[in-house]
């Protein structure tokens, strides 16, 4: 083994190294080596050299072979080479720099800038002449047939800006219509109840792509439009406590006193067409500006069981059937500045819009004529809204806005929101509300007073206050929660129960705590309005909201929420609304804030039964805060505190896993306790607890 090593280093090294060298060698004589590999002979000659015969037979001993005699001759052209190369390099360097001093900016331009860009002060929409030298008339020009766009596109309202010359760039300008090969990717033609990608659809098809509701830009690249219909029917059966008149004796023979029939029916259908025109980049950024017009036409019914239910005048019996037509919405919006490179922005909006002054509705939610400035901050992390409300009337029945009658109220609102405040997805609201009443008198749609309220000294009287608050909505790990804190100050010139000046100050704290568990959710929420102690008094401390519409406690499904039992002329809760306020109409009253207040204590449980259907079920606790109030305003005796449980169930189902067919059903009904007792008992000592039921159905096009 050692003698086979010992050859393999006195005769193979050699070899290589002397063909190394011979290549060497040659390199020298040439003036480069892309030369000698060109010229193949010579190449050849140089790697066929005779070896092993002259090579001494130790490593490192001198030989008198010609790949070493010539070593010393190539180290020597070698050097030459080098310094001839650097000498022609410095001397070419030296004449360019000399030629460029000597030519100016003008005459290198047209070298440099490529013909095809076109000069930024030239109109993008100009087509710009064509430059024929350049077109390639051997051949046709490629052209692409790619299918069309799924779903309904409609047709390009952008002009050509640019010809086609050559086949390596075809121009295309509409980028929202490219076309598309036909695609049936599981072989079953694209039944209609059926979803996967590839559908070519049409102007009444919704559920795709369409150029109606604002997936393609009807003008340019930038302006789409959208238009939806929007149908709301409801059906809804309930029994409200209904004081009964003399004129029933002739109806009624042997009811008894003072509460009569309680059954009622109600039937309402909103239709909606809305038209959205706005100039963006869909919902990929904030728009630059956007027009939206909504009109609503409603058909309302109530059929009651007692007189003087559906209008004062016993006359007009126990029906009552009203349509109502309005422009509900309409609205202009322009975006005033970016604050950011992150889409950070302030835009202005100015007309009849909807507003919620918070997350869950505590104290303003409503659609009204307003202007409105609001934006982001930090990476849409952050959103705030100045808006002044300059409300109108409502219409009484349907709540739709009267477009050319002055409600004299005129409401001021700014928040600030904060998103993953302290924890990720726990997100923060303070907010502002000043809001002022001005002393009125109207007559509603049914012919009732509705302001100022008929209740005590019921003469006209101005009511200003200030909210301020916080509110949060999120989840801190596993638990959702939700809070809300307000305080109210302000004055009231002539509070019809306390019959003289008041000075405002109220609270409101409200907290729900709910925990996932799988496909349901627990939940328990409480809420504190505070109540006037002494109505007699120069201080009004019963809490009141603006125009609320909270959705907390299954306000939308609860008989405490969603119904509004009368009592004389006021109302003891207003339609979806939970403090007892005392207020003629939550609308079209002004607010009381000398009233009974509420504590409210929730127990609840949702259930995503399946993808489609959920249900919704609560339990509320009820007591009165305080009750001096309606023991002053009714001229009766001490009135118990607890109002009773309201229990109530709710289900929402979609049968096409979205919102534009939605189903909703609830039962309802409240277990009175002392203090309901005490409130509507009839003369024979007997109170039925009452129920209510509703089905509501949403139809969105």
């Amino acid at each position: 083994m050692l003698a086979l090593t010992k050859n393999f280093i006195r005769y193979t090294i050699p070899w290589f190294v002397a063909v190394a060298m011979s290549v060497m060698v040659a390199c020298a004589d040439e003036p480069n080596l892309s030369d000698l590999l060109n010229d193949k002979p010579k190449l050849r000659d140089f790697l066929a050299l005779p070896l092993g015969s002259e090579t001494s037979g130790h490593l490192g001993e001198p030989t008198n072979s010609p790949q070493t005699a010539g070593l010393d001759e190539y180290l020597n052209r070698l050097e030459d080479a080098s310094e001839s190369d650097t000498d022609e390099e410095n001397n070419f360097y030296e004449r360019f720099a000399d030629e460029a001093d000597e030519t100016n900016d003008s005459e290198l331009m047209p070298s440099i800038r490529p013909p095809v860009l076109r000069d930024s002060s030239e109109a993008a929409e100009e087509l710009p002449e064509a430059d024929l030298s350049r077109r390639d008339d051997t051949v046709d020009l490629f052209r692409l047939f790619g299918g069309t766009p799924y779903g309904f596109s409609g047709p390009s309202g952008i002009l050509p800006t640019d010809y086609q010359t050559s086949n390596h760039f075809v121009p295309v300008d509409d980028r929202w219509r490219l076309g598309q090969q036909d695609s049936d990717r599981y072989g079953k033609a694209h039944p209609i109840m059926d979803d996967y990608p590839g559908v070519k659809g049409a102007w009444w098809d919704p559920y795709n792509q369409n150029v109606l509701k604002g997936d393609y830009p009807i003008f340019g690249q930038h302006t789409f439009m959208k238009l939806t219909y929007k149908n709301l029917t409801l059906l809804e059966g309930r029994q409200l406590p209904t004081p009964t008149t003399p004129f029933e004796a002739t109806q009624n023979p042997g009811a008894a006193a003072f509460f009569g029939n309680p059954n009622q029916f109600l039937f309402a259908s909103y239709n909606s067409f809305a038209l959205d025109l706005f100039h963006g980049n869909t919902s990929f950024k904030p728009n630059d500006w956007r027009v939206r017009l909504n009109l609503v036409q409603n058909v309302n019914y109530l059929r009651a069981n007692e007189l003087a239910v559906v209008n004062p005048d016993v006359r007009e019996g126990l029906t009552r059937t009203r349509t109502d037509f309005t422009l509900e919405e309409w609205f202009f919006e322009s975006k005033l500045s970016d604050l950011s490179p992150y889409y950070d922005f302030v835009s202005a909006r100015v007309g009849s819009q909807p507003f919620v002054s918070d997350f869950r509705g505590f104290i303003f939610s409503d659609i009204n004529r307003g202007a409105r400035l609001f934006g982001t901050r930090n990476a849409n992390r952050d959103q705030f809204n100045l808006i002044f409300f300059d409300q109108t009337e409502k219409e009484t029945n349907s709540l739709l806005n009267r477009f050319n009658e002055d409600r004299h109220q005129n409401t001021f609102i700014a928040n600030y929101y904060r998103q993953d405040f302290l924890f990720p997805g726990y997100n923060v609201n303070l907010s502002f509300h000043a809001n002022r009443d001005e002393a009125s008198t109207e007559f509603n749609r049914n012919d009732f007073l509705v302001r100022p309220d008929p209740v005590g000294v019921f003469q006209p009287h101005d009511v200003r206050s200030y909210y301020f608050g916080a509110a949060s909505n999120g989840h801190i790990e596993r638990i959702n929660v939700s809070s809300a804190f307000y305080y109210v100050l302000g004055r009231d010139d002539l509070n019809p129960i306390a019959g003289r000046e008041v000075d405002i100050s109220a609270y409101l704290a409200a907290l729900e705590l709910s925990y996932d568990r799988d496909w349901v959710r627990f939940r328990s929420s409480y809420m504190y309005n505070s109540g006037d102690s002494d109505p007699n008094d120069e201080k009004a401390t019963g809490f009141d909201a603006i125009t609320p519409n909270p959705n907390f406690a299954g306000n939308e499904f609860s008989y405490w929420g969603r119904q509004n039992p009368r009592l004389f002329g006021v109302e003891l809760t207003n339609r979806l609304s939970l403090n007892p306020s005392l207020r003629s109409d939550k609308f079209q009253g002004q607010t009381n804030f000398v009233n009974p207040g509420l504590h409210l204590f929730n127990l609840g449980i949702d259930g995503d039964i399946t993808p489609r259907l959920k249900s919704i079920n609560n339990v509320n606790f009820l007591w009165f805060d305080q009750t001096a109030p309606l023991e002053t305003y009714l001229f009766t005796g001490e009135v118990n505190k607890f109002i009773g449980t309201d229990i109530s169930t709710g289900m929402e189902y979609r049968p096409l896993l979205n919102n534009n067919v939605l189903l909703l059903g609830g039962l309802s009904t409240l277990i009175g306790g002392d203090g309901f007792r005490d409130l509507f008992q009839r003369i024979d000592g007997k109170l039925e607890d009452p129920v209510a039921g509703f089905v509501e159905l949403v139809l969105e096009y």
